[in-house]
């Protein structure tokens, strides 16, 4: 039992759309004749072997007719090993236009590398012809009479095409810029002069040639911005003064201890010569004894030493003051 002829012919239609579909897939015959037809002179042999050598066959012939149209005679050997080195085919073809346009010195060579280098080089042949200002951050100094100054400085930057490759980048041209403002400042004798004249700040900057080992050129350095902050000179005055006052203090309370150390030292060698005294005087009466009991002195002559010792206490009770007797004057 045969087919139905109509199955026969939608087989037959799917089938040769699947083997077209291959066909043009792996040899792009589209790509071919735009070549051809734009002046590229390329064989379907060559676009079926970047097929297999893993290149997208487009992204090399299409930059390789922007190329041959602008007149700049690559061939499909260079842009093919530019683009199995990993760069961007087609941003360098464009960067080779617009530097040619802008009568930029720059050849295939050279814009593969600033290309592998991992840098726009479109990019940097459009700020070659359309410089770039950069905007640094606040950059605060201090004068020589210890007033603080604020200053932002507008820098206009040119990308330099020989240096791209192992320049420095914009935050070396931010950082030597913000060094060379506070050089300035830190060498006025007085604020007022940078206030006075802000293109002393541009005059000397520029003059130091900044821009040295990178990969821009810098035309000029425009002052935004200069304020007054705060007095650092008072400040630090304010704060030697404060810690010499501390200082001071240490110094006082130490002394204080030591005296009061010594006073209580006086005190305890006091309170040692009285039990001395108190150790004497209770060897009195033993010395007194043993007179006694040695016949040294009779008991007529200790009996006239106890009369002067109350004569003598009895005296001393007389030469006090009242104390009674005042309190009950107060009192009427």
């Amino acid at each position: 039992m045969g087919l139905d002829p109509i199955v026969m012919v939608l087989i037959i239609a799917v089938a040769a759309i699947v083997i077209l579909s291959v066909f043009f897939s792996f040899f792009p015959v589209m790509l071919w004749v735009s070549a051809i037809a734009s002046g590229v002179r390329v064989g379907i042999i060559t676009l079926v072997a970047m097929r297999l050598r893993r290149v997208v066959p487009s992204r090399i012939v299409n930059p390789l007719i922007k190329a041959t149209k602008a007149g700049l005679g690559l061939n499909i050997n260079q842009l093919e090993s530019h683009f199995l080195a990993g760069g961007n085919v087609d941003r360098v073809v464009n960067a080779l236009i617009a530097a040619q346009r802008a009568n930029i010195p720059l050849v295939f060579e050279r814009a593969a590398a600033i290309d592998l280098a991992g840098r726009d080089v479109l990019q940097a042949v459009q700020m070659s012809v359309n410089p770039r200002v950069i905007e640094t951050p606040t950059v605060a100094a201090v004068a020589k009479d210890g007033i603080e100054v604020k200053v932002k400085a507008r820098v206009t930057v040119r990308a330099n095409i020989e240096r791209l490759v192992g320049g420095a980048g914009e935050e070396t041209i931010i950082a030597r810029v913000g060094e060379g403002i506070v050089t300035t400042v830190g060498s006025a004798n007085s604020h007022k002069d940078v206030l006075e004249n802000p293109d002393l700040i541009s005059r000397t900057v520029l003059g130091k040639g900044l821009d040295a080992g990178t990969a821009f050129e810098i035309l000029s350095i425009d002052i935004a911005d200069v304020d007054v902050g705060k007095n650092i000179g008072a400040h630090l005055q304010t704060e030697q003064a404060e810690a010499d006052k501390r200082i001071a203090q240490a110094k006082a309370e130490e002394r204080r201890a030591m005296a009061v150390a010594q006073e209580q030292e006086m005190k305890a060698r006091v309170v040692e010569m009285r039990a001395k005294v108190v150790e004497s005087e209770s060897q009195v009466p033993l010395a007194m004894a043993d007179a006694l009991k040695n016949g040294k002195i009779g008991v007529m002559d200790y009996m006239n030493l106890k009369n002067i010792e109350a004569d003598t206490q009895m005296r001393s009770s007389i030469g006090k003051p009242d104390t009674a007797s005042n309190d009950s004057k107060n009192e009427n």
